[in-house]
């Protein structure tokens, strides 16, 4: 059945106003002081699970774990509309449920919709600075989380409750909101999280899943109350949150006792599991890939990715004059001290390497001279097999060769890995693609198309694979991790027509068509 009001009813009622939002660059939040002890939650989890309006006490979860169907229970961590009080819920309630067993889903009561069906009395979504709203809601959700020891990469749920589907400025205004909400969490390492009816809240993210410039929430909890204990639904796709990232509330309030203790509760079925990090381009370590490009100025600047897109306004400069370098790369972590690394090419063939901080780029050091006779130089991740990042190079003889990653850090002698790579252009190390263990590399060819030429240790295996992308249009090919976190990597580049900077999202066998990431990259060159 559809639900219409499919509350939680967790939301608070008080006297309805009118939020002031201010600009995000002069929002100043308190942080809460970090707990000593720390939590992903929930991770890995597949079952029953119940929320309630307040945390039980400790004993009372004692007694459900002993003789409950229940694995997790959901926690209203924070939020303006968050209805009930929260005695128990500190740092130390956390602890000692988890210790326990349990696995929690945080939940977050904050800003409705304004043509919400819950009733009066709210405080609502401001849609003329709803993105921004969002952000600064998303910033109090991890102060929250960081309090009660819930560390990055939990999953922080947003609970919108079930809105009229009438009122575009109403449904505009909630997905800025949540566009704002993803985002600001992704910036600081959590999973996004949406809660709502299959009827409002939920037809309207599957009606933007792969919108461009929209980022979705990572995890969807929809409610249908018709007490069927599931993840799949008519409503939802199979196409969109696939594998693991679905929680359902199949039925609403309602009171169950066990080990003598009665709570009322909803209930839930949980199919999460945590998605995987990338492995290449998160420059500043939050698990989600950037990209590096280089301005008309000269300076070279850290564009920060979010799963769904790349901000240009979340930019970091790293180095303000790069004007002499021909050629960027991101080589990986070179150095081994868990960063990610550059190496840049001067106009006079010195190749120069920069350690990254995690903020920016550390005094750099002198690699090898000689490469002006060298057309394309791109990573290509650890092709040799000893744990270091390589580097793969193509001369204006056509031959393509191999320079390991050593202690030092440096650079070992040239290996020929390949030959007769004329008309062979863009390069670019497109990371373990097709999922053997052994990186492989993306190149356009004579006939304009992308190939990928699987590799092996040492080397390549003599295989090319259609990737069936024309890419006469592209330059700028990048490796970009895996930048949707959907298991798979993928690669960037920049449309020559359009200025776009664009999403090639890898699927192992083949590449899906070009998804805008961001504009205004006509003259951001070069792309790393």
């Amino acid at each position: 059945m559809s639900v219409l009001t499919p509350a939680r009813r967790k939301i608070a009622v008080g006297t309805l106003i009118t939020a002031v939002v201010v600009a995000a660059s002069s929002f100043a939040l308190k942080r809460a002081d970090a707990a000593a002890w720390t939590t992903v939650q929930p991770g890995a989890f597949t079952g029953e699970a119940f929320d309630a309006c307040t945390a039980p006490t400790s004993a009372a979860m004692k007694a459900w774990r002993a003789k409950s169907p229940y694995k997790a229970i959901g926690i209203y961590i924070g939020g303006v509309n968050r209805g009930c009080a929260q005695p128990q819920l500190s740092a130390a309630w956390v602890k000692q449920q988890v210790q326990a067993g349990w696995k929690l889903l945080p939940l977050y009561v904050g800003p409705q919709a304004t043509c919400t069906t819950i009733g009066g009395g709210r405080k609502l979504i401001d849609n003329a600075h709803a993105e921004t709203q969002g952000r600064v809601t998303a910033s109090d959700a991890v102060a929250q989380a960081t309090r009660l020891g819930l560390a990055r990469e939990s999953v922080l749920i947003y609970d919108m409750e079930s809105y009229r589907t009438d009122d575009a400025a109403c449904r505009k205004g909630v997905l800025a909101f949540m566009n704002g909400w993803t985002a600001r969490l992704h910036d600081n390492g959590y999973f996004s999280g949406f809660y709502s009816s299959v009827s409002s809240g939920v037809a309207h993210q599957v009606a933007n899943y792969s919108v461009p410039g929209y980022t979705r929430p990572d995890y969807l909890d929809f409610a249908r109350w018709d007490l069927v204990s599931t993840v799949t639904d008519k409503a939802i796709p199979a196409t969109v949150w696939p594998g693991k990232r679905r929680m359902k509330q199949w039925r609403g309030g309602h009171k169950e006792t066990y080990g003598g203790v009665t709570i009322n509760i909803d209930n839930d079925y949980v199919d999460f599991a945590p998605l995987p990090k990338t492995k290449a381009a998160d420059f500043n370590g939050n698990g989600w890939s950037d990209v590096l490009g280089r301005s008309p100025t000269g300076a070279l600047s850290v564009f920060h990715g979010n799963g769904s897109l790349i901000d240009n306004n979340q930019r970091r400069t790293l180095a303000a004059d790069f004007r002499a370098m021909n050629a960027v790369v991101r080589i990986g972590d070179l150095n081994r001290d868990g960063r990610e690394d550059v190496v840049a090419r001067q106009t006079n063939g010195d190749l120069w390497f920069y350690p990254g901080t995690g903020t920016g780029l550390g005094p750099r050091k002198r690699l090898t001279q000689g490469w002006q006779n060298m057309r394309e130089i791109t990573p290509v991740g650890d092709l040799t097999g000893d744990g270091r990042p390589d580097l793969l190079a193509l001369s204006k003889g056509n031959n393509l060769f191999l320079y390991a990653g050593q202690p030092g850090p440096k650079l070992s002698g040239q290996k020929l890995v390949g030959s007769g790579w004329s008309g062979r252009t863009e390069l670019a190390g497109a990371g373990d693609f097709n999922r053997d263990s052994v990186p492989d590399l993306a190149a356009r060819d004579t006939d304009g198309k992308l190939y990928l030429w699987l590799g092996r240790r040492n080397g390549f295996t003599g295989t090319k694979v259609a990737l069936n992308m024309p890419a006469t249009d592209l330059r700028d090919l990048t490796g970009l991790g895996d930048f949707d976190r959907d298991g798979y990597p993928d690669l960037a580049a920049v449309q020559k027509s359009t200025g776009n900077l664009v999403l090639l999202a890898g699927t192992g066998t083949s590449v899906r068509p070009p998804f805008r990431l961001a504009t205004g990259y006509a003259e951001v060159t070069p792309l790393a």
